[in-house]
């Protein structure tokens, strides 16, 4: 199991917009480089990015919730 971790402090998405589908749901493929999530900070996005290929299980962060660096957001099964 991978986690993917938040590589900024800032506001975490699971989707690029309100209303719109998630990025990956329980068991879609992920291969590395795969965009998971988005993180806002000041008004910029940044995409949170699988390092893995993989099964996707979960998040592990809410959609809208503060996170910090480090923090994990996501679970790849390997």
């Amino acid at each position: 199991m991978t986690q993917v971790l938040s590589p900024v402090p800032g506001t975490f998405y699971t989707q690029s917009a309100p209303g719109e589908p998630l990025y990956k749901q329980p068991g879609d493929a992920v291969a590395a480089g795969d965009t998971v999530g988005l993180i806002e900070v000041m008004k910029t996005f940044i995409d949170v990015k699988a390092e893995t290929a993989g099964t996707f299980k979960s998040y592990l962060a809410e959609d809208g919730a503060a996170i910090g660096a480090g923090a994990p957001l996501a679970e790849i099964e390997d």
